[in-house]
Parts: structure tokens; C-alpha cells; sequence
């Protein structure tokens, strides 16, 4: 799968306090680049009075399903009066923060194509995004809950597009001070679920705690092997300390 240049999501005000302008403007282009791109798969996939079935697919392969989805939301937030655009596409778009740049135009990477055949484009993309059959908000509990020695849900989005499956976001959060909501400190080191291997995610990439019932076999397997390794762990640990007592 093609390595796609990953998305900024702050403001340009954000990015001049974080040091981070080159970022911002690599990603504002890459927006601009990917909105042109949809308006050449629209031009060149309209055939008949019907608009080709690949032509989400398309962009989705060349620019990833993070800045594909940015900038169709981006595009339905600047037209959000316009009745041509759906009621749940519009509800799907005030779901991400792009932010209103006063240094540059949204605008600028809005696709300017017809707005019935850029609805139809939302449309594909999000049945796309449905085909991932991925854990969201629904599938958790309260995102305030202590994430310690829990299951949770990595976000999509602090994935790349080829670990976006529901497999890779599930998480074994172990400690770190952003398991509990209340903390000052973010970070969560654990492992993966599916792989072992360890990592370290933000508090704010994580969607919350799975719910147990909905957890898939494999998985509740997995985490009985892990939990009973550790109780063998800690009471080898206990019988060691009493003998040396």
C-alpha cells in the first residue's frame, strides 16, 4: 500500500506555536492536490448521467482515507446551506474540526465540482470507510474511565490506512498517566492486542475502553492468556519474597 503523506489537523496558529509552519504547508498543498484530484476523477468518471463507482476508491488509494475524509468535510462545511448536499452527509461533516484559516481560504481545497456529484463522492467514501468495520465511540464505554489493565480503541485516525482494521485497534493499555482522565500527563504505553508488540499513545488517540461484549473471541482469548501469565507473575513474585523472609 502506497505510503501517503500524513495529515496536519491544527490551525496555522497552532503550527506557528508548535514550530511546526513546513508541516502545516506540506499538508495545506497536499489538501489542494487531493481536492484537484477529486474534481479530475469526477470530470473524467462522469459518464451517462452516472458518476463511475471507483472514483472514492481512486483518490482514497492516491491521498488515504484521513485526507480524503478532511477534505470532503471540509467541502460540505463550506456549503453546508446548500440543499443539494445531503442531511446525513452534512451530519457526517460536522463531525471533524477543520479549522476556519484566516491566512489562507478554506476554500482553496473544497472540491468545486457540482455539489449533487460531489454528495454522491461523500456518499462512496463513507460507504468505503463503513467496509473497515471499525470500533467507534458506540462500541465503548465512558471515555472517562481509568484505561488501566483495559482493552481500548485506538482512533482511527493515529493509524496509518493499512493498520486502519478493527484488529489493530485493540490496545492493551498497561500504565502511564494518561490512563486516568483526570491526569495532567497523556501518554498510555501497553501492547497490541493482536501482535504483542508494545506502544505508546496519546490519551486524546484513544476512543475508550471496549466493551467486553463486544470484544471478538480472539481477542478475549488473547487477554485471558495475558491476565493469567500475570497472576502466575506476581504470585511466583509473592512466593519468592516469603521465602527469603
Amino acid at each position: 500500500m502506497k505510503e501517503n503523506k500524513p495529515l496536519y489537523p491544527y490551525s496555522w496558529s497552532e503550527a506557528k506555536r508548535s514550530g511546526q509552519m513546513d508541516q502545516w504547508w506540506e499538508s495545506y498543498h497536499e489538501n489542494i492536490a487531493c481536492a484537484r484530484a477529486f474534481e479530475q476523477k469526477i470530470s473524467d468518471g462522469y459518464q451517462d448521467n452516472r458518476l463511475s463507482g471507483t472514483c472514492a476508491k481512486e483518490v482514497i488509494e492516491a491521498y488515504g482515507y484521513d485526507r480524503v475524509n478532511w477534505v470532503l468535510a471540509n467541502t460540505v462545511q463550506e456549503n453546508i446551506h446548500d440543499g443539494r448536499y445531503s442531511a446525513e452527509n452534512k451530519a457526517w461533516a460536522r463531525r471533524f474540526s477543520v479549522p476556519k484559516e484566516t491566512l489562507v481560504r478554506n476554500g482553496e481545497f473544497a472540491v468545486h465540482s457540482h455539489p449533487e456529484l460531489v454528495d454522491l463522492v461523500v456518499r462512496q467514501v463513507r460507504e468505503e470507510w463503513q467496509k473497515l468495520g471499525l470500533f467507534e465511540y458506540s462500541h465503548c464505554y465512558d471515555e472517562n474511565m481509568d484505561y488501566t489493565n483495559k482493552v481500548v480503541a485506538i482512533r482511527p485516525e493515529a493509524l496509518k490506512d493499512e493498520y486502519k482494521n478493527p484488529k489493530s485497534q485493540l490496545f492493551y493499555a498497561k500504565f502511564g498517566n494518561g490512563c486516568r482522565a483526570e491526569s495532567l500527563g497523556r501518554k498510555i504505553f501497553g501492547q497490541h492486542l493482536d501482535n504483542g508488540e508494545e506502544g505508546c499513545y496519546l490519551r486524546s488517540e484513544i476512543l475508550g475502553v471496549v466493551k467486553l461484549e463486544l470484544l471478538p473471541d480472539w481477542a478475549k482469548e488473547k487477554l485471558s492468556e495475558w491476565t493469567s501469565a500475570k497472576e502466575q507473575a506476581e504470585a511466583s513474585e509473592d512466593l519468592g519474597m516469603g521465602e527469603q523472609t
